[in-house]
């Protein structure tokens, strides 16, 4: 039974063998002359101000969420072009299917704004418009 497990074993071992030989050469190789610049937070040789505990626009992380979720999905369009004319009809009107869902997905994150690293305020209607805020308005 585990006499199957054999060949995993064997590349699992391999390449954890040529990770610790690639680690040991390039440990002699790459040089080493640590100077206070290069060990700074930031090796880009601007002087860091301020704290790096800071709040970040959540906007960022949509973004990185949509791109990802998006170039995830079209990493699926490769193997199904490289075999495509093995496959048929049938597999041309999946793909299209699934490039309708995500024109969707796209033309909905689109239409919500949420691809704009700047959101601009959304617009008053016209009753806010028109009556100042007073505490008498804000009882009502």
């Amino acid at each position: 039974m585990f006499g199957s497990f054999f060949p995993v074993i064997l590349f699992l071992l391999a390449a954890g063998g040529l990770v610790l030989v690639i680690l040991f050469f390039s440990s002699l190789i790459a040089p080493h002359r640590p100077n206070p610049a290069k060990n700074s937070t930031y090796e880009c040789g601007e002087v860091a101000e301020g704290s790096s505990w800071i709040r970040f626009n959540s906007r960022f992380y949509i973004i990185a969420l949509i791109f990802i979720i998006f170039d995830v999905e079209v990493v699926f369009l490769y193997p199904w072009a490289i075999v495509y004319r093995h496959l048929g009809f049938w597999a041309w009107l999946e793909m299209a299917i699934f490039l309708v869902i995500l024109l969707t997905g796209l033309a909905y994150v689109w239409a919500k704004g949420d691809l704009e690293w700047i959101r601009l305020p959304e617009k008053e209607t016209e009753s806010s418009a028109e009556t100042p805020l007073t505490p008498d308005n804000l009882r009502n």
